[in-house]
């Protein structure tokens, strides 16, 4: 099983959804799912985890490593089992990028815990608590479907 968490640049929700995904696994003992994150746009490539997420992640104990932004591309997006989003925005450029038969995989994290909304993005609302507790919630439904 194979996991890509997107937004738009891959430093601040997508990265804290890894992580926080990465951690729930590990204490569900489930070696079995591969999880990573990646940009919709080309802002931040190359660049670390956002130093709010960061500070967000050790403030709820959730370990993360240092990492690089990347790009996603239809081929890629291909070898992952669900493709997660964050917002609107992001399911619309995904779509708008992955081949046909990839469309059923595209998602919006919330809506594994039953929601319609989007995940803030707090490069622009500044709050990566806020941002925090709805990647927490959307990723402990997630655990639950897998």
């Amino acid at each position: 099983m194979k996991i890509l968490f997107l937004c738009h640049g891959n430093i601040c929700r997508s990265p804290m959804a890894e992580f926080v995904m990465k951690d729930m696994l590990a204490k569900a003992k489930r070696h079995d799912v591969t999880v990573e994150s990646a940009a919709l746009h080309t802002d931040e490539l190359g660049s670390d985890t956002h130093r709010g997420t960061k500070a967000v992640l050790e403030k709820n104990s959730i370990p993360f490593s240092p990492r690089k932004a990347w790009l996603i591309n239809a081929a890629k997006a291909s070898e992952y089992d669900y493709l997660i989003c964050m917002d609107d925005y992001n399911v619309a450029d995904l779509k708008r990028l992955v081949f046909d038969e990839d469309l059923h995989k595209v998602r919006k994290l919330l809506s594994f815990a039953g929601e319609t909304g989007d995940i803030a993005d707090p490069w622009y609302t500044g709050n990566f608590q806020i941002t925090y507790d709805d990647v927490h919630r959307g990723c402990r439904h997630l655990l639950e479907v897998l």
